[in-house]
C-alpha cells in the first residue's frame, strides 16, 4: 500500500536536509533532492520496522483498553 506524505526540506552544507511532516522522527539528508528522497524513504522504512510489535512473551495475555491521545 502506498501513502502520500509531505517532504519538507531545506538547504544545508552543500546539500539538503528533510523530514516527513506527517511522520515524527523521519529525518534525513542528501547531496541532491533525489538522494534526499531516497534517504527519506529509507528512514521511513526504518521507523516502520522499529514500530513493528515485538513478539509476546510466553504466557502473555492481552485485552483492549482505551487511551486518550
Amino acid at each position: 500500500m502506498r501513502h502520500a506524505f509531505t517532504m519538507e526540506y531545506w538547504p544545508d552544507a552543500g546539500g539538503y536536509v528533510g523530514r516527513l511532516r506527517e511522520v515524527p522522527g523521519v529525518f534525513s539528508q542528501g547531496e541532491t533532492l533525489a538522494e534526499l528522497e531516497d534517504n527519506i524513504r529509507d528512514a521511513y522504512d526504518l521507523v516502520l520496522s522499529d514500530a513493528a510489535p515485538a513478539p509476546s512473551p510466553a504466557g502473555a495475555e492481552s485485552r483492549p483498553i482505551e487511551v486518550e491521545v
